[in-house]
């Protein structure tokens, strides 16, 4: 019976172009997948919600442009057996006049697992419908740490499966057969699949691209993978400044900031207030040539998540460059084995920001927000996201990588090299990462994409193992830009914003993108358009910087490789 009344409505959607009247919620009831879609999970029919929007206005984003588009959007709960848990999904559908058999899964950031209503303009735009998922951690707006603890020392195992991989998982399966219940597709008409997301939103799309082959192709920016590195690498910066007992005031590190940026500038071939090769920066600048240098910062009232602060001048000393060049070259054990790597050199320095105690009249040393609540509440396992520095040292940063690289190998760490099943399947990844990036280093991304490489194409050179890799997975470091934007320091840098369009170009009509389309979207050269090098090639201007060429250079490549002596397992 229920196939009958699901055959009959979906003929009207098909005979119909009018959104309102596919749009309602007897309708979207009807249509929702069978329970045995996925083992073990039953749809709540009565929380089905269904609204249209016509001529929605949606803003321009790093990730997309501004765009005029109807859509329905559906919201409903499923259940897990065995579990006394609520999932919720929502998505949003295009016009039936304006879908074009697509499908998008959206991520989220930080702890969040989804990025709201933000994130789904991008999709819907393209024609595709896009969802996003609460993970089951009670609402939308929850993020996975107010849930991950069942009480201090017990872990909600069930809530770091789902962050992990096991909701997006389940958001696209399920998606997708939305998507073709809602439109009448024929099961012998191709959906298109797709995902979008930046940071965390990076890591979880590499979930789904190391496991399974749902998607057709996969953008995915500054993943915050390797998870149990990621988050204790946070507390470096804090952890340099203890070790050498100087807390430098912001405007030391910004002076030092801007004169790298200055230096480095240049040194790709054009002068434009951009850093496009932070590896030429690295093997040319000195940033000990910044000490005795004047800096000078206006008094701050506070407000947004900063407190107050004094006016700020001085000089650039010799410690807060010997901090700044012990950030840049990585964290390290007490014994200077290597654990992780760092920012590049034109970064802000967000970790290693200090903060004004009018009492004391001092700048004091705080741990990184993030990796302090990664070792007290998933680590110690302890409801709480605070940490003394009087706890923190480079060995202790050593033993919390492993305790939660082994804690979290099969959720949260996200390296898996082999992805033979989504490869197989004809999947296509475009992987963008910042080359300024200040929260997740750009050398993560590159270490990464160069695992793939060596575990896929083990008996070939490095050159047509790469070549061979570039076919479907393409790495693009993106110049001046931050984490997961274009940055506030590099205002003239590029940004690839219209890279899901791209990657549709290349899955479903074979576009190959050699190089990457970006646009300036702020500065002096906003609406500048250029083309970002796929990785290993870098960028060069010449001809007095009117031509950019995508250039091998080994030394340069070089510059990006770590030894992570520090552990005896091979770090993917």
């Amino acid at each position: 019976m229920r196939a009958l009344i699901v055959s009959t409505l979906v003929a009207v959607a098909q005979a119909v172009a009018s959104l309102d009247e596919v749009c309602t919620t007897a309708y979207a009831q009807s249509i929702l997948p069978e329970d045995g879609i996925i083992t073990g999970i039953t749809f709540d029919a009565s929380s089905v919600v269904a609204s249209a929007t016509t001529n929605y206005s949606s803003a321009s984003s790093d990730f997309f442009p501004a765009a005029n588009f109807d859509f329905c959007a559906i919201q409903f709960a499923y259940s897990h057996a065995g579990l006394d848990d609520t999932v919720l999904l929502e998505f949003w559908l295009p016009s039936p006049v304006n879908f074009q058999n697509r499908y998008l899964s959206t991520g989220g950031g930080g702890m969040a697992i989804n990025s709201g209503n933000d994130s789904l303009p991008g999709g819907v735009q393209y024609g595709a419908v896009s969802g996003i998922t609460d993970g089951g951690f009670g609402s939308f707006d929850n993020e996975f740490d107010s849930v991950f603890l069942l009480a201090n020392g017990t872990v909600n195992w069930p809530s770091v499966f789902m962050f992990g991989y096991q909701a997006h998982h389940e958001m696209t399966v399920i998606g997708k057969q939305l998507t073709r219940n809602f439109y009448g597709m024929a099961d012998s008409t191709k959906l298109y699949a797709y995902y979008q997301a930046c940071s965390e939103g990076g890591r979880e799309g590499w979930s789904q691209i190391q496991r399974y082959d749902e998607w057709d192709g996969a953008v995915v920016g500054a993943p915050a993978f390797r998870f149990a590195f990621q988050q204790v690498a946070h507390l470096w910066s804090a952890a340099v400044e203890k070790q050498v007992g100087y807390a430098p005031p912001p405007c030391e590190l910004t002076k030092i900031l801007n004169l790298t940026i200055a230096a480095c500038d240049p040194l790709d071939g054009r002068t434009d207030g951009v850093v496009s090769r932070t590896d030429l920066c690295k093997l040319h600048f000195d940033l000990k040539t910044t000490i005795g240098e004047e800096y000078s910062c206006a008094a701050s009232s506070g407000g947004m998540g900063s407190s107050a602060a004094p006016a700020q001048t001085g000089k650039v000393s010799a410690k807060a460059v010997e901090i700044a060049e012990a950030i840049l070259n990585g964290p390290k054990n007490s014994k200077g084995q290597q654990m992780y790597f760092s920012y590049q050199p034109s970064a802000t320095w967000s970790d290693a920001q200090t903060t004004y105690n009018s009492d004391t009249g001092e700048w004091e040393v705080e741990a990184s927000g993030i990796g302090a609540e990664w070792v007290t509440r998933f680590l110690n396992l302890l409801n709480s996201s605070s940490l003394s520095m009087d706890d923190v040292s480079y060995d202790a940063m050593q033993t919390w990588i492993m305790e939660g690289w082994q804690m979290y190998e099969d959720t949260l760490q996200t390296t898996w090299p082999d992805l033979s099943t989504f490869h197989g399947a004809g999947g296509k990844v475009l992987h963008i990462h910042g080359e300024s990036d200040y929260s997740v280093p750009t050398a993560s991304s590159v270490r990464y994409w160069d695992s793939v490489r060596s575990v896929m194409y083990p008996d070939l050179s490095f050159t047509k193992s790469a070549d061979a890799l570039n076919d479907w997975y393409r790495l693009f470091l993106v110049p001046g830009a931050g984490h997961c934007s274009p940055s506030s320091d590099q205002l003239n840098g590029p940004f690839p914003q219209t890279t899901l369009k791209t990657l549709i170009e290349w899955v479903e009509n074979g576009v190959f993108p050699t190089q990457l389309n970006a646009t300036v979207l702020q500065g002096d050269n906003e609406g500048e358009e250029q083309t970002l090098c796929a990785w290993p090639l870098r960028p060069l201007w010449t001809k007095k910087g009117t031509v950019m060429e995508c250039v091998y250079d080994q030394t340069s490549l070089d510059t990006w490789s770590y030894d992570l002596d520090a552990f005896d397992l091979p770090v993917y």
